[in-house]
């Protein structure tokens, strides 16, 4: 008769959606974030960045699994929904920061790192703000490309003069393609700007 006790308990004890596997992924890309910071703190020696493009593939690996794997599993999250955008900012933000401190990005290109970064504070803000009305802002199909670039470019420039020797102009090709992601994060940007000011507009009109 004690059986059914059993099972609501084995049922309310279960493991936490906060440990799910998704989630776990999440917290190891934001976990990774230092580990890539410290190997770029010796941008002249290949092993380090080397070590620190492998941790960036991993980390941008998933990125794309624990989306998919909340999906597929069912275990989605309200946690998980909040982390993953922040990991990935974290993760290009730094990153960018390191490669303009060791001088892989000079010159004019710091204007695409800025223009990055400057969109990664007004999305965040928007979201924060918006949040509190209890409006979502759906990420397009637009914004994910944008990201992906972000990635890839970023991959070749932490490789950057290591690489020369296998792949000449690898950074060249780096900074080409940050400058693409620039302007999809201007256009991504402008986007998600004229949807809210949109939405408050139309709300201050509301008798």
């Amino acid at each position: 008769m004690f059986l059914p006790d059993m099972v609501v308990s084995t049922v309310a004890r279960g493991p936490s959606r906060r440990f799910s596997l998704p989630n776990l992924l999440t917290y190891g890309r934001v976990a990774a974030v230092p580990v890539v910071v410290g190997c770029l703190f010796w941008p002249s020696v290949a092993a380090a960045r080397w070590a620190a493009l492998a941790i960036f593939i991993l980390a941008g690996i998933s990125d794309f699994l624990d989306g998919y794997l909340a999906r597929a599993l069912a275990q989605q999250s309200s946690l998980g929904r909040m982390l993953d955008p922040i990991a990935d900012k974290l993760l290009v933000s730094a990153v960018l920061l390191m490669l303009a401190a060791d001088h892989t990005i000079t010159s004019v290109s710091l204007w695409a790192a800025i223009v990055i970064l400057c969109r990664e504070i007004l999305v965040s803000g928007l979201r924060e703000f918006l949040a509190e009305l209890k409006v979502s802002v759906p990420v397009s199909r637009v914004a994910k490309w944008k990201t992906f670039l972000q990635l890839v470019a970023l991959g070749f420039l932490i490789a950057g003069p290591a690489a020369e020797p296998i792949l000449p102009g690898t950074t060249h090709i780096g900074l080409a393609l940050l400058w693409v992601s620039a302007l999809l994060t201007l256009y991504t940007g402008w986007d998600y700007l004229t949807a809210g000011v949109k939405y408050l507009v139309d709300e201050d009109e509301k008798p």
